[in-house]
């Protein structure tokens, strides 16, 4: 397993240094304010082509995380046409720095909402949006509403999208701190999820400070959270996936984590 591709989220003017600094072969980056509406943004020095060129140059993997206030499931035109909207800009703009995919969360429907009207709005976004790149859900941890929380939630949401023209260009991004929240069962929801899509495209390699099933998205760093790390090591072995670390902490913290995974895959 020691081919497994590992890397790590970080600040997004220099990813490839980050990488290097944290000995990754891997940089997950937000392009812009993820609380806000705005354009994506390459902030690397020389723009979009330069960042692809140096990422390239330096064998690290790029990808991208969509912005956090995008919600693809919302019945409210005000959330939903600009998160489809920013969605494509955030697709484009992954495109041009050569990243593997865009990851986005699965959204949820308000209280007084039906569910199902979550997972058309999920069937509209996989039907129209243009797909130069894979957009990756990634699963929830909290939230009664939420469409990717529950493995019936997303056999729901995978029977919308897969109805949609760019189904094939939709992936699955299994966050292990959330799947620990939601109270899946880290053992088989590798298995369980590939059951359902057919697939896992990228692992979030996180802890969690929080108790199974308590629905708290609070990342911990690798053996420092209430989850067995080799609990952890063992999906990310099961799902043969490219692996991010988004724990808390800088270059030397997250470092850590990345070589304590790499010693645990051998």
């Amino acid at each position: 397993m020691t081919n497994v591709v590992i890397g790590s989220h970080v600040p997004p003017e220099d990813p490839v240094g980050e990488a290097e600094a944290r000995g990754a072969d891997l940089a997950q980056i937000m392009l812009g304010d993820p609380q806000r509406w705005g354009e994506p943004l390459v902030t690397y020095p020389g723009g979009a082509e330069a960042l692809k060129e140096a990422a390239a140059e330096a064998g690290i993997k790029l990808v991208v995380h969509a912005a956090y206030l995008i919600n693809l499931a919302s019945t409210n035109n005000r959330v939903r046409i600009p998160s489809r909207q920013l969605v494509q800009k955030t697709i484009d703009a992954a495109a041009k720095i050569g990243a593997i995919g865009v990851v986005v969360h699965g959204g949820h429907v308000s209280l007084d909402e039906e569910l199902e009207a979550g997972y058309d709005n999920w069937f509209k976004a996989a039907d129209r949006l243009d797909l130069s790149v894979p957009l990756l859900i990634e699963n929830t941890a909290g939230g009664s509403f939420a469409l990717a929380r529950t493995l019936d939630g997303w056999g729901r949401l995978w029977a919308a999208v897969s109805a949609g023209a760019g189904a094939t260009q939709v992936g699955v991004c299994l966050d292990t701190c959330h799947a620990h929240a939601a109270g899946l069962d880290l053992a088989t929801v590798v298995a369980d999820l590939r059951a359902i899509t057919g697939r896992i495209d990228l692992v979030h390699a996180n802890d969690s400070r929080d108790a199974a099933g308590s629905g708290a998205d609070r990342h911990a760093n690798l053996g420092h959270g209430q989850v067995d790390p080799f609990a952890i090591a063992a999906v990310v072995a099961q799902a043969c996936a490219p692996v991010v670390v988004e724990t808390p902490g800088g270059a030397a913290e997250q470092a850590a984590d990345i070589e304590w995974l790499r010693a645990h895959l051998r």
